[in-house]
């Protein structure tokens, strides 16, 4: 353990960030903005050994299923969008995994409604039928395969050792632990789920003490297995063997089948044109990619009118900006609730939803200076936050960006307890009922109604930025994403505007105010950590009701600046760390 403990130093955020970049850049240095200490420790470490930029996503990712557990996991799912060479001297190219859980076969549309077809509170949110088939482990798996360089057993080293010994527990794990076992004890009954559930997950918490050093032996020997034998371990072998029988003692659907038959899909991002760069981000069974493209290209085509509005000066400039961002959101989230699902299931308008001439008539309803009814704003076509992210650029400009998550804080409360880890409550991502709102307030339609096999809608949104050289090669500008349920994608829109818009610094972007609003709850504006009394004076005057969030996202940044050099920033709402270094050897 000492290798790691003395590499856990908090380093570095940003100074002045690049506009354009003109030439590749000979400065050797590798970044990356980690939701740990930990996590960041131990991709240095990986990077610095050699490692390609998805090695550290991969140590990094087992790293964080010790240390981060309420999003950190063996049991969830997630996205990762990448820009990589698959062998070394290639040509990077932008690449999309989908490892996001899937319904069990054995789930139906219908699963979560009562006699009269209303919704059982919380049964999608907390016990054994809350769980999607996990994706995490078979996507770092895929992940590796395609990319890796350094051994499969290597990388999953430090969450072994870190699971063996033990790691000091921060208070913001321990208050989570407290906060969540509360809330599960409440839940379970109107959910018709067990109490065992809260018993298991009380032993589970009860050594999560802040200041104390915590071990997990099962999940370290869980890890072990995996280091061994790869993924089949966990799909077909002791540790599937464990899932399946929890499952049965629970009622849970999830069976030896559906770990067998999971898959992980290679996909085709979301690219764009904004600003003279390539975003690249997260395609459907993310909303996320198709929002964020939308929301700039939006803001783009009303720019003007924006800037002639401040320019007029009558109006408090963060009152403005925010009624700005509102409008452009609530003709995204009204898209999205209509049209986005899981592509393998339903027909995804995406080149339709991205179009200009879609986007200009959409735009063209706002009025800087009044709310559009939140009835009044339809689909247009006419036809969680427990999440985590991390973004790694290595030595060579390959780069990851990925999002993985349980769903809520320590997902849906089921530990499987012979293995040591716990099961995502990712049902609720699903529509239980078209126009019934999920546990982030979203609203979802027929596209994402629950399937045997189907992934569920997710805002993930992990994204990065490229910009072309003179040279005829690309390489990446940013890597950003952020956990926030459905505010990740207002997160994610909004940090990218402020980099290369507003100019803020790395830090500066992340750590700024942010807003969210979703079309529903109705003229609701969510913003952390503060605004001035003059902006909240007017946005109530023109009707919102402003509602102080307790948390807003968890953004990891890294961005290009001018010389060439990298800034990385972890955002103050977490307990990241970001780190820039020269990389050994040049290389």
């Amino acid at each position: 353990m000492t290798g790691w403990t003395n590499l856990m130093r908090g380093v570095s955020m940003g100074v002045g960030l690049l506009l354009a970049i003109n030439a590749q850049s000979a400065v050797s240095q590798t970044a990356v903005a980690m939701p740990d200490q930990h996590s960041a420790a131990v991709a240095q470490q990986i990077l610095d050994e050699g490692g390609h930029a998805v090695d550290a996503a991969v140590a990094a990712a087992f790293t964080l299923a010790v240390t981060y557990p309420e999003a950190g996991n063996l049991g969830g799912g997630g996205f990762m969008t990448l820009f990589a060479a698959e062998k070394k001297g290639a040509q990077p190219q932008p690449w999309f995994l989908d490892y996001r859980e899937k319904a069990p076969q054995a789930a139906v549309e219908t699963m979560y409604l009562d006699k009269t077809g209303e919704v059982i509170p919380f049964r999608s949110l907390v016990g054994y039928q809350a769980s999607g088939v996990p994706g995490t482990v078979k996507g770092m798996w895929a992940a590796h395969q395609r990319f890796g360089r350094l051994p499969w057993a290597r990388l999953l080293q430090p969450a072994i050792e870190l699971a063996q010994s033990g790691f000091i527990v921060p208070e913001s794990l321990a208050q989570t632990a407290d906060w969540y076992q509360g809330w599960l004890n409440k839940k379970l009954a109107p959910a018709g789920q067990p109490e065992s559930v809260a018993k298991r997950f009380q032993q589970f918490a009860a050594p999560i003490q802040a200041g104390q050093r915590w071990q997990q032996p099962a999940l370290a020997k869980t890890l072990t297995r995996l280091a061994e034998l790869g993924e089949s371990a966990f799909y077909q072998g002791p540790i599937a063997d464990q899932l399946v029988s929890a499952m049965q003692a629970g009622g849970g659907l999830i069976t030896h089948r559906d770990l067998a038959d999971y898959d992980v899909r290679w996909r085709a991002p979301i690219r764009i044109d904004w600003l003279g760069y390539e975003l690249v981000s997260a395609p459907p069974p993310s909303s996320g990619g198709v929002a964020i493209a939308q929301l700039l290209k939006m803001k783009q085509l009303r720019q003007a009118d924006f800037e002639q509005a401040m320019q007029a000066g009558q109006s408090d400039p963060m009152a403005l900006r925010t009624h700005f961002y509102a409008e452009l959101a609530k003709r995204v989230y009204a898209d999205r609730a209509e049209y986005l699902g899981d592509p393998d299931f339903v027909s995804v308008p995406t080149e339709r939803l991205l179009s200009k001439s879609y986007l200009k008539s959409r735009s063209e309803g706002i009025d800087l200076r009044a709310i559009s009814e939140t009835e009044s704003i339809q689909p247009g076509l006419a036809e969680s936050t427990d999440t985590t992210h991390f973004s790694i650029v290595d030595a060579e400009g390959n780069a990851v960006s990925n999002t993985y998550t349980l769903n809520m804080p320590f997902g849906s409360g089921v530990v499987i307890e012979a293995a040591g880890f716990l099961m995502n409550n990712e049902m609720d991502d699903f529509s239980q009922k078209p126009g019934v709102p999920n546990v982030f307030g979203v609203i979802g339609g027929k596209a994402n109604a629950i399937a045997p096999e189907k992934r569920m809608l997710s805002s993930m949104s992990p994204t990065l930025l490229l910009q072309s050289q003179e040279d005829g090669s690309t390489q990446v500008v940013a890597a950003v994403g952020t956990p926030g349920g459905s505010s990740i994608i207002t997160s994610v829109f909004q940090t990218l505007v402020n980099v290369f818009e507003r100019e803020m610094t790395a830090q500066q972007a992340v750590d700024a105010t942010r807003v969210h609003h979703q079309l529903w709850p109705k003229n609701e504006i969510r913003y952390h950590p503060s605004l001035s009394e003059s902006t909240q004076a007017e946005l109530t005057l023109m009707g919102y009701q402003l509602k102080r969030h307790p948390y807003l996202g968890d953004v990891q940044l890294v961005v290009r600046q001018s010389d060439g050099t990298w800034a990385a920033a972890a955002d103050q709402r977490g307990r990241g760390v970001a780190k820039v270094w020269e990389a050994p050897n040049g290389s």
